[in-house]
């Protein structure tokens, strides 16, 4: 068993942006093409204490086939156990926490243990990057908003920079300014850019043409009005959106079974509605198909569930990448 520490992980994955986007990118089309095994994420709550839970993502991410791929790709199985815990935010604790691990496809016999809340972080932000590039208008973006100051859009920045190097604004909302300041402390420090913090959230949605929401948000909230025509909506959050948002909206998604579910906006919508058919399209068929843009005159959501095969994809990445550098414990007698 080789076990990879959050500090190990990181040490793998800074600067990598380019090649989690293309793990990221190579795990939606195998999606696509019908080549992963995708149970439904299992949500264990607690009773006495709503906002919190912790969830598991059983997945297998198959070979590349004929799909495309380079033909050398191995598939790979394993799980991800993540928790959810809002209230560690007040504690100076991460919110998140994760471990990830991966089994062999010979024995079944689990062979890699990885510390799994940065790369479900930056999977995550890999995925709206993604969206961001695949769905980009003829004009490069210039300017992001970020709804939301916490680590997965710290995350975004650091991807949507990577693949849209044009961008040279940052709009900052949070409900706790202090966490907003920080937040644009740390981005005039580590990233290039004019970084503004707004005290209303209309003028934050305002202010761009492409925006990023990463709250913690439980239920419906957000009034996109302000939102300029042509604006891509980033709802990683999945809750944010009131119903008649995502019925009059271009909905894009990584795979409508598990996206609506869970109370999400889509799911409320989809309760609402009666059906599915707001959904547009999955980004997994956008990829594979190679079509690009999105439409000027609307307001298109993409709402990512966030598929275990992304966590398999970039943990599988971390993996060799690990055992190249020569990182990590190895526990010859685990079993």
């Amino acid at each position: 068993m080789l076990i990879l520490t959050a500090g190990q992980v990181r040490e793998v994955l800074d600067g990598a942006e380019h090649q989690v986007v293309e793990a990221v990118s190579r795990a939606y089309r195998l999606h696509a093409a019908g080549r992963t095994v995708l149970p439904h994420s299992l949500f264990l709550r607690f009773p006495e204490q709503p906002r919190d839970r912790i969830i598991a993502l059983p997945a297998h991410l198959g070979s590349a086939g004929d799909t495309g791929g380079t033909g050398d790709d191995e598939p790979v199985a394993g799980i991800k156990w993540i928790s959810s815990f809002p209230g560690n935010l007040d504690a100076g604790l991460e919110r998140a926490s994760a471990a990830i691990i991966l089994n062999s496809m010979r024995t079944g016999h689990p062979e890699v243990l990885l510390e799994g809340s940065v790369i479900s972080a930056r999977r995550t932000a890999a995925s709206a990057a993604l969206a961001a590039a695949t769905l980009a208008p003829p004009e490069p973006e210039t300017g992001v908003t970020l709804i939301g100051c916490g680590v997965i859009n710290f995350e975004v920045l650091t991807f949507l920079r990577a693949l849209l190097p044009e961008l040279a604004e940052v709009t900052l909302f949070d409900l706790d300014t202090a966490r907003a300041r920080s937040f644009a402390e740390r981005c005039a420090a580590r990233l290039p850019g004019r970084v503004t913090t707004v005290e209303r959230i209309g003028d934050a949605l305002a202010a761009h043409r492409l925006v990023s929401v990463a709250t913690t948000a439980a239920t419906p909230y957000l009034d996109a009005s302000p939102c300029p025509p042509g604006t891509l909506l980033l709802h990683l959050s999945l809750r944010d959106l009131p119903p008649e948002t995502i019925l009059s909206s271009i909905n894009i998604v990584d795979d409508g079974d598990h996206v609506c579910r869970e109370s999400t906006s889509l799911h409320l919508a989809e309760q609402q509605a009666g059906h599915r058919d707001f959904i547009a399209d999955s980004i997994g068929a956008l990829l594979t198909d190679g079509r690009r843009g999105r439409d000027p005159g609307a307001l298109t959501v993409f709402s990512p569930f966030g598929l275990g095969v992304l966590d398999l994809a970039v943990a599988d990445l971390v993996r060799h990448r690990a055992q190249e550098k020569g990182l990590g414990t190895d526990i010859p007698d685990f079993r």
